[in-house]
């Protein structure tokens, strides 16, 4: 950081103080989003090492099980990735949160970012060449001014030079938010919510395409956003998934 740009950013912050997310401790200014002592405890998950992990596994998993039982050999393995844990208690599970109720999009950017030095470093996701957000049906982008998901989309595809397809998923269905639902009612209340657009879908060649979220729990709504692609696509297309948040269940 220059002189200049390092005075500016510390009379901004007398103004207008900044606070870790996470703690709530004053951020000093080469300090974003979190603290130092935030930091050295971020919980990475370190997915980007192995193509094999907990989530990619459990992704893996339902899409298998979805599929007709003579297509599961044809289906190729599906690359899952997260930046971090989440769990309901604790302080970290305010990332996501700021994001997607407080209309944080400075988060998301901040997080995608570290998310996308990862992914696009590892070599894993090396042929991914479209990304793809989760949509939000109208009426809830109506009301929340923004889809979140496309806030992280939209900084992967930038950091990694690839490119973003923000319109290729429509979501057809208003359906209820996914927050309190079991992992059976999650899956039930995506199925078949999503369509492809044949409009953009026409105007692309796609290869390898990255689904993105803010959070992957059950994975049920990663998991129907792979079907409506694979639909459209057919098997020559590799579809893989990336969140900031990784957050298990049942």
């Amino acid at each position: 950081m220059d002189g200049l740009k390092y005075l500016l950013s510390a009379l901004a912050d007398l103004a207008l103080p900044r606070v870790c997310i996470v703690c709530g401790r004053h951020l000093n200014v080469r300090e974003n989003q979190l603290c130092i002592y935030c930091m050295a405890d971020f919980p990475f998950t370190h997915f980007w090492r192995s193509p094999r992990n907990e989530m990619a596994d459990r992704l893996n998993d339902m899409v298998c099980r979805d599929m007709d039982e003579g297509l599961r050999g044809y289906e190729p393995y599906s690359l899952a990735c997260a930046l971090f844990f989440y769990h309901t208690e604790a302080p970290y599970r305010k990332i996501p949160r700021e994001l997607k109720y407080r209309k944080r999009t400075d988060t998301g950017r901040y997080f995608a970012s570290l998310l996308a030095g990862r992914i696009f470093s590892c070599g894993m996701f090396d042929t991914v060449d479209t990304v793809v957000p989760v949509p939000l049906h109208w009426r809830r982008r109506l009301s929340r001014g923004y889809n979140q998901a496309e806030i992280i989309a939209v900084e992967l595809a930038r950091s990694g030079r690839r490119r973003l397809a923000a319109n290729l998923l429509k979501r057809r269905t208003h359906t209820v938010s996914q927050t309190r639902l079991s992992a059976a009612d999650r899956k039930s209340n995506v199925r078949n919510a999503f369509e492809v657009d044949g409009r953009v879908a026409g105007k692309l060649s796609p290869e390898h395409i990255l689904v993105v979220d803010d959070v992957f729990t059950t994975g049920a709504t990663v998991n129907a956003c792979h079907h409506a692609l694979r639909d459209y696509f057919g098997p020559r297309i590799r579809i893989s998934a990336a969140t900031l948040c990784f957050a298990g269940g049942s």
